[in-house]
């Protein structure tokens, strides 16, 4: 059988059905495939030819491939956005990693339909530079960042760095300076290719990415080989991208300039010496965009008591289940809640919460659980209203007069997703000043108040949970539970059990916004349900605003009740969303 054919008469490495070739270099070839051994899930197949000469130069190169796949494997498992490393082998002449496979379209795709914007510019560093900032704390250096090797990620929109260039170098005829060649001309600086890429090389790859980005203009080659770039002149060794900008007519804003003049410096002591400190400017007070908001004031309009005698009272069934997800309890309850007007027949359902006491965050015996929910404590939450379902896209329809959700089909009772911290605190403002009451989103001891419902399990449905109960992707499993389905997409509001509170998809189906700041843990939080309103040692600099609850895309473990998420508070994705608390006086 030869590995560089498409036509693979058997399986490689006797469980791998190659499926298509998907492109191929002077490093080697990629392939889409199905892994026979794994329900044929697909996935992605780096077939790599050594170019070494003689035996002991071979074995050196396979040992420093299993030593490079190692360190792919560790940083997969360990960043969701790095593909995971599934498996490596060898198999005749060549070297081969197994990867995941990621749903989504490259960068290049994106710029060959228009240019990126500031705010697209924004977000991409702001998502890109932790990532970069974890590969090189553990010593990585991917040696090719360029738009074709960042991914869009369907679903959550995350950008995933892709085609790490560290399992090439180690197949290359030189050992002794592995890093020669292992570049792209266009985003790889003069010390890269001179053969000493360093981590300050990334940050250099990535301001070339951005400036090409912003001008639509990549380097190109004619037929006789010659490369034409009209964002830098290489002769001067100077970047254009400015002037093409003035050219279209296009401005950005000059602290957004200042920080990729600095990306691309020509002298490596010259420009960030971290992604942590590009991140800094990125996200200081001087570097915001004009419409970013941090915090949006509450209106001062008069706030009205509800009257307890408008109260209405629904009944609704409580399911527990064993660790196996099979239904051991159904029990009857009831709730009192009362309905707010939107106007055109829209209306919203708030569900009252009693105020009560319970233990915040998970043992450390709990399956999936995070340093970041611990210690445990005991906090005291008065009584609020709660939306009984997700903010759907009627209801925002109505108040803010647009739907920015990407599963629309059919969407009046899906919830409203693709939504900013910035957007729900909006919607809270609105729907305030129309119904002279006082609405906000949640605190975080009240969301995982509220979702728990009295309950200490890791779900509200008891020790695990199955994709009958709750939106999520059921691919993955949670205590002893099966595998279920993956939808793919949100659910119509109130299409699963509720809990005791009577309050519908606490698991799953979309992330809800909360009011705090994220924190690394629960050292001094609040203790009487409180949001946690000043800033954590790392807020501002990666991702600022909490989630709650998981979300159709992500596995059972991101779904439980004591699960911590956070994004930055601009950011919008297809599977976040909100519901709203109301403020009792």
């Amino acid at each position: 059988m030869s590995c560089g054919q498409n036509n693979f008469g058997n399986l490689l490495g006797n469980r791998y059905r190659v499926l298509k070739l998907l492109g191929e270099g002077g490093f080697g070839r990629t392939y889409t495939a199905e892994d026979t051994g794994r329900f044929d899930d697909v996935c992605v197949i780096k077939q790599f030819f050594p170019q070494v000469q003689g035996t002991a130069a071979l074995a050196k190169a396979t040992e420093l491939f299993k030593q490079e796949a190692k360190r792919l494997y560790e940083l997969g498992e360990n960043h969701s956005q790095i593909p995971r490393l599934l498996a490596y082998f060898e198999q005749g002449a060549s070297l081969y990693l197994v990867q995941e496979f990621i749903q989504g379209q490259t960068l290049l795709k994106e710029l060959q339909q228009q240019a990126f914007s500031e705010a697209q510019i924004r977000e991409l560093l702001a998502d890109l530079l932790p990532v970069l900032q974890f590969i090189h704390d553990r010593h990585v250096i991917h040696r090719d960042i360029k738009p074709e090797n960042i991914m869009r990620r369907d679903g959550d929109c995350k950008l995933i760095l892709i085609d790490f260039g560290g399992a090439k170098q180690v197949t290359q005829t030189s050992l002794a300076r592995q890093a020669t060649g292992i570049y792209t001309v266009g985003y790889a600086p003069s010390e890269q290719m001179a053969g000493f890429a360093t981590p300050l090389s990334d940050l250099y790859a990535l301001g070339a990415t951005c400036a090409r980005l912003l001008t639509q203009s990549l380097a190109v080659q004619d037929t006789n080989g010659n490369l034409y770039d009209r964002v830098y002149d290489a002769f001067n060794a100077q970047w254009l991208w400015r002037e093409i900008l003035q050219e279209k007519g296009i401005t950005i804003s000059e602290d957004l300039g200042q920080i990729i003049d600095k990306l691309l410096k020509h002298l490596p002591r010259e420009r960030y010496q971290s992604a942590t400190e590009v991140l800094q400017d990125l996200n200081s007070p001087k570097t915001k965009v004009a419409t970013t908001i941090l915090e949006i004031p509450q209106p001062q309009s008069p706030i009205v008591q509800v009257n307890t005698t408008s109260l209405q009272t629904f009944e609704f069934d409580v399911v527990t289940v064993d660790a196996k997800g099979i239904e051991i309890s159904r029990k009857r309850r009831s709730a009192n809640f009362f309905v707010e007007n939107l106007g055109n027949g829209v209306i919203l359902e708030m569900v009252s919460i009693p105020g009560g006491t319970f233990m915040m965050g998970s043992p450390p015996t709990e399956q999936g659980r995070r340093d970041d929910e611990a210690p445990q404590h005991q906090v005291t939450v008065p009584r609020f209203f709660m939306g009984k379902y997700e903010i759907t896209q009627a209801q925002y329809q109505a108040i803010m007069g647009s739907n920015p959700s990407h599963f629309q089909s059919n969407g009046a009772n899906l919830p409203v997703e693709n939504v900013s911290w910035n957007d729900a605190v909006e919607f809270c403002q609105k729907l305030s000043q129309k119904t002279k009451r006082k609405y906000r989103l949640p605190s975080e001891a009240e969301w995982e108040y509220a979702c728990r419902a009295g309950t200490t399990t890791p779900f509200y449905f008891g020790e695990t949970i199955t994709t009958d109960l709750v939106n999520y992707n059921g691919n993955s499993t949670y205590a002893s539970a099966p595998k279920g389905k993956y939808r793919q997409q949100t659910t119509p509001v109130g299409s699963f059990p509720p809990n005791a509170f009577g309050l519908y998809d606490m698991h799953g189906n979309v992330y809800e916004w909360c009011q705090d700041y994220w924190h690394q843990n629960y050292q001094g939080a609040p203790t009487d349900g409180r949001a946690w309103l000043n800033t954590g040692l790392f807020s501002r600099l990666f991702y600022d605003k909490l989630m709650r609850g998981g979300s159709w895309f992500v596995n059972p473990d991101d779904c439980r009740s004591a699960n911590r998420n956070s994004f930055m508070h601009a950011y919008r994705y297809g599977n976040v969303g909100f519901r709203i608390v109301l403020v009792l006086t």
